[in-house]
Protein backbone atom coordinates (compact mmCIF):
# COMPACT_ATOMS: atom_id res chain seq x y z
CA UNK A 1 0.00 0.00 0.00
CA UNK A 2 1.06 3.92 -0.61
CA UNK A 3 -0.17 6.73 -0.39
CA UNK A 4 -0.99 8.62 -3.85
CA UNK A 5 -0.55 12.43 -4.77
CA UNK A 6 -1.29 14.55 -7.50
CA UNK A 7 0.58 17.86 -7.62
CA UNK A 8 -0.28 20.57 -10.39
CA UNK A 9 -1.68 17.61 -12.69
CA UNK A 10 -3.05 19.19 -16.43
CA UNK A 11 -4.53 17.66 -19.15
CA UNK A 12 -4.74 19.23 -22.56
CA UNK A 13 -5.42 17.28 -25.50
CA UNK A 14 -4.29 17.27 -28.96
CA UNK A 15 -7.17 19.61 -30.11
CA UNK A 16 -6.60 22.08 -27.65
CA UNK A 17 -9.09 20.73 -25.38
CA UNK A 18 -8.33 21.34 -21.53
CA UNK A 19 -10.07 18.39 -18.98
CA UNK A 20 -7.80 19.07 -15.69
CA UNK A 21 -6.29 22.41 -14.20
CA UNK A 22 -3.65 22.27 -11.90
CA UNK A 23 -5.08 19.44 -9.17
CA UNK A 24 -3.25 19.05 -5.92
CA UNK A 25 -4.32 16.37 -4.37
CA UNK A 26 -2.72 14.00 -1.57
CA UNK A 27 -4.43 10.49 -0.98
CA UNK A 28 -2.97 8.98 2.45
CA UNK A 29 -2.17 5.40 2.60
CA UNK A 30 -4.72 3.74 3.09
CA UNK A 31 -7.81 6.63 2.52
CA UNK A 32 -10.76 6.00 0.21
CA UNK A 33 -10.95 9.11 -1.71
CA UNK A 34 -13.59 9.94 -4.04
CA UNK A 35 -13.79 12.18 -6.89
CA UNK A 36 -17.23 13.33 -7.56
CA UNK A 37 -18.66 16.08 -10.38
CA UNK A 38 -20.68 16.19 -13.14
CA UNK A 39 -20.12 14.88 -16.81
CA UNK A 40 -17.15 16.36 -18.30
CA UNK A 41 -15.57 18.18 -15.15
CA UNK A 42 -12.50 15.73 -15.53
CA UNK A 43 -12.66 13.19 -12.88
CA UNK A 44 -12.41 9.99 -14.80
CA UNK A 45 -9.50 11.91 -16.62
CA UNK A 46 -7.48 12.71 -13.46
CA UNK A 47 -8.29 8.77 -12.55
CA UNK A 48 -6.73 7.86 -16.12
CA UNK A 49 -3.88 9.65 -15.51
CA UNK A 50 -2.59 8.06 -11.79
CA UNK A 51 -3.34 4.51 -14.02
CA UNK A 52 -1.54 5.18 -16.76
CA UNK A 53 -4.13 5.33 -19.44
CA UNK A 54 -3.66 9.27 -20.07
CA UNK A 55 -0.78 11.00 -21.20
CA UNK A 56 -0.09 13.35 -18.49
CA UNK A 57 0.52 16.74 -20.04
CA UNK A 58 1.19 18.82 -16.83
CA UNK A 59 2.19 18.05 -12.91
CA UNK A 60 3.50 15.08 -12.37
CA UNK A 61 1.88 11.49 -10.25
CA UNK A 62 3.33 9.51 -7.25
CA UNK A 63 2.58 6.36 -6.02
CA UNK A 64 4.13 5.64 -2.74
CA UNK A 65 7.78 7.64 -3.55
CA UNK A 66 7.83 7.01 -7.08
CA UNK A 67 7.22 9.17 -9.70
CA UNK A 68 5.19 7.29 -12.38
CA UNK A 69 4.78 9.71 -15.28
CA UNK A 70 6.71 7.43 -17.37
CA UNK A 71 5.70 4.33 -16.15
CA UNK A 72 3.76 2.12 -18.43
CA UNK A 73 0.59 1.29 -16.81
CA UNK A 74 1.21 -2.83 -16.19
CA UNK A 75 4.23 -1.22 -13.63
CA UNK A 76 2.60 1.19 -11.55
CA UNK A 77 1.64 -1.59 -9.07
CA UNK A 78 -2.35 -0.04 -9.34
CA UNK A 79 -5.30 -2.24 -10.21
CA UNK A 80 -8.36 -0.73 -11.91
CA UNK A 81 -12.07 -1.88 -11.46
CA UNK A 82 -14.37 -0.39 -14.39
CA UNK A 83 -18.20 0.54 -15.09
CA UNK A 84 -18.17 -2.42 -17.38
CA UNK A 85 -17.11 -5.73 -15.67
CA UNK A 86 -14.83 -6.87 -19.01
CA UNK A 87 -15.29 -10.66 -17.80
CA UNK A 88 -13.99 -13.22 -20.33
CA UNK A 89 -17.16 -14.88 -21.67
CA UNK A 90 -15.82 -18.31 -21.89
CA UNK A 91 -13.43 -18.63 -18.57
CA UNK A 92 -14.92 -19.50 -15.16
CA UNK A 93 -15.03 -16.91 -12.26
CA UNK A 94 -11.75 -18.62 -10.93
CA UNK A 95 -9.78 -18.21 -13.94
CA UNK A 96 -11.38 -14.39 -14.89
CA UNK A 97 -10.11 -13.79 -11.43
CA UNK A 98 -6.79 -15.13 -11.48
CA UNK A 99 -6.07 -14.18 -15.10
CA UNK A 100 -3.57 -11.13 -14.47
CA UNK A 101 -1.93 -13.54 -12.62
CA UNK A 102 -1.68 -15.92 -14.74
CA UNK A 103 -0.10 -13.10 -17.35
CA UNK A 104 2.59 -12.23 -15.04
CA UNK A 105 3.31 -16.21 -14.72
CA UNK A 106 2.98 -16.60 -10.84
CA UNK A 107 2.82 -20.42 -9.59
CA UNK A 108 -0.21 -21.73 -9.77
CA UNK A 109 -0.61 -22.88 -5.93
CA UNK A 110 -0.04 -18.90 -5.47
CA UNK A 111 -2.10 -18.03 -7.55
CA UNK A 112 -4.75 -20.70 -6.43
CA UNK A 113 -4.02 -19.58 -3.21
CA UNK A 114 -4.92 -15.75 -3.82
CA UNK A 115 -8.39 -16.93 -5.90
CA UNK A 116 -9.43 -18.63 -3.12
CA UNK A 117 -9.18 -15.52 -0.88
CA UNK A 118 -10.43 -12.86 -2.80
CA UNK A 119 -13.34 -15.44 -3.47
CA UNK A 120 -13.45 -15.29 0.62
CA UNK A 121 -13.65 -12.28 0.89
CA UNK A 122 -16.18 -11.25 -1.63
CA UNK A 123 -18.55 -14.58 -1.38
CA UNK A 124 -18.26 -15.84 -4.67
CA UNK A 125 -16.54 -19.49 -2.89
CA UNK A 126 -19.87 -21.18 -4.47
CA UNK A 127 -19.92 -19.75 -7.87
CA UNK A 128 -16.12 -20.33 -8.64
CA UNK A 129 -16.34 -22.87 -11.42
CA UNK A 130 -19.99 -21.03 -12.70
CA UNK A 131 -19.59 -18.90 -16.43
CA UNK A 132 -20.36 -15.11 -15.98
CA UNK A 133 -23.30 -15.91 -17.91
CA UNK A 134 -24.59 -17.83 -15.20
CA UNK A 135 -23.74 -14.48 -12.35
CA UNK A 136 -26.46 -12.20 -11.65
CA UNK A 137 -24.78 -8.06 -12.22
CA UNK A 138 -23.90 -8.03 -9.04
CA UNK A 139 -21.79 -11.21 -8.69
CA UNK A 140 -20.37 -10.29 -12.18
CA UNK A 141 -19.12 -6.72 -10.20
CA UNK A 142 -18.00 -9.07 -7.44
CA UNK A 143 -15.70 -11.24 -9.79
CA UNK A 144 -14.52 -7.65 -11.08
CA UNK A 145 -13.42 -6.71 -7.84
CA UNK A 146 -11.97 -10.09 -7.12
CA UNK A 147 -9.61 -9.64 -10.17
CA UNK A 148 -8.21 -5.88 -8.67
CA UNK A 149 -7.76 -7.45 -4.93
CA UNK A 150 -5.74 -10.75 -5.94
CA UNK A 151 -2.80 -8.20 -7.99
CA UNK A 152 -2.74 -6.93 -4.05
CA UNK A 153 -2.16 -3.84 -5.77
CA UNK A 154 -1.13 -0.57 -4.10
CA UNK A 155 -3.79 1.13 -4.81
CA UNK A 156 -7.38 0.51 -6.44
CA UNK A 157 -8.52 3.08 -9.18
CA UNK A 158 -12.63 2.81 -9.22
CA UNK A 159 -14.09 4.08 -12.28
CA UNK A 160 -18.17 4.56 -12.01
CA UNK A 161 -18.19 0.27 -11.07
CA UNK A 162 -21.80 0.48 -10.14
CA UNK A 163 -23.20 2.66 -12.73
CA UNK A 164 -24.87 -0.77 -14.60
CA UNK A 165 -26.69 -2.06 -11.59
CA UNK A 166 -29.98 -1.20 -10.65
CA UNK A 167 -30.95 0.69 -7.32
CA UNK A 168 -31.65 -1.99 -4.86
CA UNK A 169 -28.35 -4.12 -6.07
CA UNK A 170 -26.51 -0.48 -6.05
CA UNK A 171 -26.85 0.47 -2.48
CA UNK A 172 -26.17 -3.19 -1.59
CA UNK A 173 -22.67 -3.07 -3.62
CA UNK A 174 -21.78 0.02 -2.20
CA UNK A 175 -21.94 -1.44 1.71
CA UNK A 176 -19.83 -4.21 0.46
CA UNK A 177 -17.22 -1.63 -1.45
CA UNK A 178 -16.60 0.58 2.01
CA UNK A 179 -16.40 -3.19 4.05
CA UNK A 180 -14.21 -4.26 1.56
CA UNK A 181 -11.71 -1.12 1.25
CA UNK A 182 -12.20 -0.78 5.09
CA UNK A 183 -11.08 -4.70 5.66
CA UNK A 184 -8.01 -4.70 3.30
CA UNK A 185 -6.98 -1.39 4.10
CA UNK A 186 -5.96 -0.44 0.66
CA UNK A 187 -5.56 3.19 -0.91
CA UNK A 188 -8.97 3.84 -2.85
CA UNK A 189 -9.37 6.21 -5.62
CA UNK A 190 -13.14 5.92 -6.80
CA UNK A 191 -14.23 8.16 -9.06
CA UNK A 192 -18.61 8.75 -9.54
CA UNK A 193 -21.16 11.57 -10.47
CA UNK A 194 -23.48 10.11 -8.22
CA UNK A 195 -22.83 12.30 -5.20
CA UNK A 196 -24.66 9.88 -2.59
CA UNK A 197 -22.66 7.39 -3.21
CA UNK A 198 -19.76 9.77 -2.76
CA UNK A 199 -21.43 11.07 0.40
CA UNK A 200 -21.49 7.20 2.06
CA UNK A 201 -18.15 5.86 0.66
CA UNK A 202 -15.47 8.12 0.97
CA UNK A 203 -13.10 9.57 3.75
CA UNK A 204 -12.95 12.41 2.02
CA UNK A 205 -14.62 13.75 -1.10
CA UNK A 206 -13.45 15.55 -3.55
CA UNK A 207 -15.71 17.47 -6.18
CA UNK A 208 -14.17 18.94 -9.13
CA UNK A 209 -15.41 20.84 -11.76
CA UNK A 210 -14.53 21.71 -15.40
CA UNK A 211 -11.88 20.06 -14.60
CA UNK A 212 -10.65 22.30 -12.03
CA UNK A 213 -10.51 20.96 -7.71
CA UNK A 214 -13.42 23.19 -5.98
CA UNK A 215 -13.35 21.66 -2.50
CA UNK A 216 -12.04 18.35 -0.62
CA UNK A 217 -12.94 17.53 2.70
CA UNK A 218 -14.63 14.91 4.91
CA UNK A 219 -18.43 14.20 3.89
CA UNK A 220 -19.78 15.99 6.60
CA UNK A 221 -18.12 18.88 6.65
CA UNK A 222 -18.43 19.30 2.58
CA UNK A 223 -22.14 18.94 3.34
CA UNK A 224 -22.21 21.79 6.08
CA UNK A 225 -19.40 24.06 5.03
CA UNK A 226 -19.66 24.15 1.25
CA UNK A 227 -17.05 26.71 -0.29
CA UNK A 228 -19.03 28.06 -2.93
CA UNK A 229 -22.47 28.14 -5.04
CA UNK A 230 -21.47 25.01 -7.10
CA UNK A 231 -20.53 22.85 -4.19
CA UNK A 232 -23.58 23.79 -2.16
CA UNK A 233 -25.88 22.93 -5.08
CA UNK A 234 -23.98 19.75 -6.05
CA UNK A 235 -23.62 18.41 -2.43
CA UNK A 236 -27.23 17.19 -1.72
CA UNK A 237 -30.44 15.57 -2.63
CA UNK A 238 -32.44 17.49 -2.74
CA UNK A 239 -30.32 20.35 -3.74
CA UNK A 240 -29.96 23.09 -1.38
CA UNK A 241 -32.53 26.14 -2.18
CA UNK A 242 -31.04 29.37 -3.20
CA UNK A 243 -32.72 32.80 -3.28
CA UNK A 244 -31.78 36.09 -3.24
CA UNK A 245 -31.92 38.50 -0.30
CA UNK A 246 -30.77 42.08 0.90
CA UNK A 247 -28.27 42.50 3.81
CA UNK A 248 -30.44 44.75 5.96
CA UNK A 249 -29.50 46.40 9.41
CA UNK A 250 -31.91 45.90 12.60
CA UNK A 251 -31.67 47.35 15.79
CA UNK A 252 -30.14 43.84 17.47
CA UNK A 253 -28.23 43.16 14.13
CA UNK A 254 -28.76 41.75 10.81
CA UNK A 255 -31.95 40.24 8.45
CA UNK A 256 -31.94 39.25 5.08
CA UNK A 257 -35.20 40.70 3.58
CA UNK A 258 -36.35 38.55 0.08
CA UNK A 259 -39.24 40.39 -0.97
CA UNK A 260 -42.25 39.93 1.75
CA UNK A 261 -39.94 37.35 3.60
CA UNK A 262 -37.53 38.71 6.46
CA UNK A 263 -35.72 36.12 7.91
CA UNK A 264 -33.05 37.59 11.15
CA UNK A 265 -29.61 36.62 11.10
CA UNK A 266 -29.08 34.88 14.84
CA UNK A 267 -26.31 36.26 16.47
CA UNK A 268 -24.03 32.58 17.21
CA UNK A 269 -24.71 32.55 12.69
CA UNK A 270 -23.40 36.07 11.95
CA UNK A 271 -20.01 35.60 15.06
CA UNK A 272 -19.37 32.53 12.16
CA UNK A 273 -20.39 34.70 9.57
CA UNK A 274 -18.90 38.22 10.50
CA UNK A 275 -17.92 39.29 6.55
CA UNK A 276 -21.61 39.26 6.13
CA UNK A 277 -21.83 42.79 7.99
CA UNK A 278 -20.24 44.28 4.58
CA UNK A 279 -23.01 43.13 2.73
CA UNK A 280 -25.46 45.52 4.66
CA UNK A 281 -27.88 47.28 1.76
CA UNK A 282 -26.21 44.30 -0.95
CA UNK A 283 -27.65 40.91 -2.34
CA UNK A 284 -26.24 38.01 -1.14
CA UNK A 285 -27.60 34.45 -2.19
CA UNK A 286 -29.35 32.90 0.99
CA UNK A 287 -29.03 28.71 0.75
CA UNK A 288 -31.14 27.14 2.95
CA UNK A 289 -31.07 22.80 3.38
CA UNK A 290 -34.55 20.92 2.62
CA UNK A 291 -34.17 19.28 6.36
CA UNK A 292 -33.94 22.75 7.27
CA UNK A 293 -37.55 24.07 6.46
CA UNK A 294 -40.24 22.42 8.69
CA UNK A 295 -43.65 22.26 8.87
CA UNK A 296 -44.94 25.14 11.26
CA UNK A 297 -48.05 23.27 11.78
CA UNK A 298 -46.70 20.56 13.48
CA UNK A 299 -44.64 22.93 15.81
CA UNK A 300 -46.52 26.04 16.10
CA UNK A 301 -44.68 27.48 19.21
CA UNK A 302 -41.45 26.37 18.13
CA UNK A 303 -39.12 30.17 17.51
CA UNK A 304 -37.41 31.13 13.87
CA UNK A 305 -38.66 32.94 11.18
CA UNK A 306 -41.82 31.63 8.59
CA UNK A 307 -41.81 31.17 4.73
CA UNK A 308 -45.41 30.97 3.60
CA UNK A 309 -46.37 29.73 0.16
CA UNK A 310 -48.90 27.68 -1.98
CA UNK A 311 -47.53 23.88 -2.08
CA UNK A 312 -47.16 23.15 -5.87
CA UNK A 313 -46.11 19.42 -5.55
CA UNK A 314 -46.03 16.85 -2.94
CA UNK A 315 -43.71 14.04 -3.02
CA UNK A 316 -44.71 11.12 -0.42
CA UNK A 317 -41.52 9.20 0.07
CA UNK A 318 -42.36 7.17 3.47
CA UNK A 319 -40.56 7.81 6.01
CA UNK A 320 -40.61 11.82 4.95
CA UNK A 321 -42.64 14.22 2.41
CA UNK A 322 -40.81 16.74 -0.09
CA UNK A 323 -43.15 19.69 -0.70
CA UNK A 324 -42.23 22.01 -3.29
CA UNK A 325 -43.15 25.61 -3.36
CA UNK A 326 -42.22 28.82 -5.10
CA UNK A 327 -41.01 32.23 -3.03
CA UNK A 328 -41.72 35.57 -4.01
CA UNK A 329 -38.26 35.80 -4.11
CA UNK A 330 -35.67 36.45 -6.87
CA UNK A 331 -34.27 33.02 -8.12
CA UNK A 332 -30.23 32.84 -8.33
CA UNK A 333 -29.22 32.23 -12.21
CA UNK A 334 -25.50 32.39 -12.40
CA UNK A 335 -22.86 30.28 -14.20
CA UNK A 336 -22.70 28.33 -11.15
CA UNK A 337 -26.57 27.03 -11.21
CA UNK A 338 -26.63 26.95 -14.84
CA UNK A 339 -23.78 24.15 -14.96
CA UNK A 340 -25.76 22.23 -12.23
CA UNK A 341 -29.22 22.73 -14.06
CA UNK A 342 -27.38 21.11 -17.25
CA UNK A 343 -25.90 17.99 -15.29
CA UNK A 344 -29.52 17.15 -14.40
CA UNK A 345 -31.32 18.45 -17.87
CA UNK A 346 -32.84 21.34 -16.79
CA UNK A 347 -31.16 24.25 -17.55
CA UNK A 348 -34.42 25.77 -19.67
CA UNK A 349 -36.56 25.95 -16.49
CA UNK A 350 -33.46 27.45 -14.64
CA UNK A 351 -32.89 30.17 -17.24
CA UNK A 352 -36.99 31.04 -17.01
CA UNK A 353 -37.37 31.33 -13.73
CA UNK A 354 -38.13 34.35 -12.26
CA UNK A 355 -39.20 33.17 -8.06
CA UNK A 356 -36.71 30.93 -5.99
CA UNK A 357 -38.39 27.53 -6.58
CA UNK A 358 -37.97 25.91 -3.25
CA UNK A 359 -38.35 21.97 -1.81
CA UNK A 360 -38.57 21.45 2.14
CA UNK A 361 -37.99 17.95 3.71
CA UNK A 362 -41.34 17.75 6.36
CA UNK A 363 -42.18 14.93 9.13
CA UNK A 364 -43.94 12.05 7.11
CA UNK A 365 -47.35 13.29 9.50
CA UNK A 366 -47.21 16.81 7.60
CA UNK A 367 -50.66 16.90 6.36
CA UNK A 368 -49.43 19.65 3.46
CA UNK A 369 -51.38 19.41 0.13
CA UNK A 370 -51.41 20.46 -3.40
CA UNK A 371 -53.09 23.81 -4.11
CA UNK A 372 -52.92 24.79 -0.65
CA UNK A 373 -50.69 27.08 1.57
CA UNK A 374 -48.13 26.05 3.92
CA UNK A 375 -46.08 27.29 6.69
CA UNK A 376 -42.62 26.41 6.63
CA UNK A 377 -40.59 27.23 9.89
CA UNK A 378 -36.79 28.19 8.98
CA UNK A 379 -33.51 27.19 11.15
CA UNK A 380 -31.81 30.26 10.60
CA UNK A 381 -29.34 29.14 12.80
CA UNK A 382 -28.14 26.88 9.69
CA UNK A 383 -28.21 29.63 6.96
CA UNK A 384 -25.59 29.74 4.22
CA UNK A 385 -24.99 32.84 2.20
CA UNK A 386 -23.03 33.48 -0.82
CA UNK A 387 -21.37 36.27 -2.62
CA UNK A 388 -23.46 36.11 -5.94
CA UNK A 389 -20.49 37.91 -8.18
CA UNK A 390 -17.78 35.45 -7.20
CA UNK A 391 -20.18 32.73 -5.52
CA UNK A 392 -17.92 32.21 -3.05
CA UNK A 393 -19.09 31.29 0.63
CA UNK A 394 -19.48 34.61 2.79
CA UNK A 395 -17.41 34.81 6.08
CA UNK A 396 -17.83 30.88 6.87
CA UNK A 397 -14.42 30.02 8.59
CA UNK A 398 -15.38 26.30 8.61
CA UNK A 399 -14.76 26.43 5.21
CA UNK A 400 -11.33 24.88 4.15
CA UNK A 401 -10.05 22.79 1.38
CA UNK A 402 -9.94 25.33 -1.76
CA UNK A 403 -7.67 27.78 -3.22
CA UNK A 404 -10.23 30.92 -3.25
CA UNK A 405 -7.71 33.22 -5.78
CA UNK A 406 -7.92 29.95 -8.53
CA UNK A 407 -12.03 30.12 -8.18
CA UNK A 408 -12.31 33.69 -8.83
CA UNK A 409 -10.78 33.26 -12.30
CA UNK A 410 -13.55 31.24 -12.82
CA UNK A 411 -16.13 33.39 -12.63
CA UNK A 412 -15.52 35.89 -14.74
CA UNK A 413 -18.62 35.20 -16.68
CA UNK A 414 -21.03 34.93 -13.33
CA UNK A 415 -24.48 37.36 -13.84
CA UNK A 416 -22.56 40.09 -11.88
CA UNK A 417 -25.19 42.54 -13.05
CA UNK A 418 -28.30 40.64 -11.26
CA UNK A 419 -26.77 42.04 -7.99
Amino acid sequence: MADVTLQHLGKVYPDGTRAVTDLDLVVADGEFLVLVGPSGCGKTTALRMVAGLEEITEGEVRIGDRVVNRVPSRDRDVAMVFQSYALYPHLKVRDNIGFGLQLRKLPKDEIARRVTAAARVLGLEEYLDRKPRNLSGGQRQRVAMGRAIVREPQAFLMDEPLSNLDAKLRVQMRAEIARLQRDLGTTTIYVTHDQIEAMTLGDRVAVMRGGRLQQVDRPQLLYDHPVNLFVAGFIGSPAMNLFRAVVTATAGGLALVAGAHRLDVPPALLARRPALRGYVDREVVVGIRPEELADAALTPAAPGARLTSTVDLVEAMGSEILAHFTLDAPAVITEDTRELARDVGDEAAVTRATQAVMVARFSARSQVREGERVEAAVDTERLHMFDPSTGLSIGDAMTVGIDTEKNDTEKNDTEKGER
